[in-house]
């Protein structure tokens, strides 16, 4: 799969900058449980690339993320934006969805190199759908018996 065919789980945009999750590979020949994908970082001030492997479990994780954010269910019990890691953190890189206004991706390169990077993004109210629209394609191509 290339760069300019791979789909896109994730694409936050807001017409500066970008934060994307672009499938790298069907399926890892070591594991078929894990599936590669690429954070990819452009904006004026950096453009970066992080390789992370994803599950079916993830893509799950992430539909639950964007119906919580749907809701509305924007700030946690101490009234702090809500936060939400995916993949969830752990031994390889991620990103942190803080919605607040406006909104922001980290992306944490853990373990290997421990750089952050934070994208405000002002998004528009029709990433959602976008969003799920993504995921729905995302999860047909990588559904079992394929």
């Amino acid at each position: 799969m290339d760069e300019e065919t791979a789909p896109e789980l994730i694409r936050l945009a807001d017409g500066h900058q970008v934060v994307s999750v672009k499938l790298a590979d069907r399926v890892p020949a070591w594991d078929p449980d894990y599936y590669a994908a690429d954070i990819v970082i452009s904006s004026d001030f950096v453009n970066a690339r992080l390789r992370i492997l994803v599950t079916l479990e993830d893509l799950d994780h992430w539909s639950g993320a964007l119906g919580r954010i749907e809701t509305d269910e924007l700030r946690a019990s101490n009234g702090d934006a809500l936060t939400v890691d995916w993949p969830p953190a752990g031994n390889d890189g991620y990103l942190r969805f803080i919605a607040d206004d406006p909104y922001v991706v980290e992306i944490h390169d853990q373990p290997q190199t421990q750089i952050s990077v934070r994208v405000p993004l002002d998004m528009d109210e029709g990433w959602i759908p976008e969003a799920r629209q993504r995921l729905r394609d995302v999860q047909r191509l990588l559904s079992p018996g394929d």
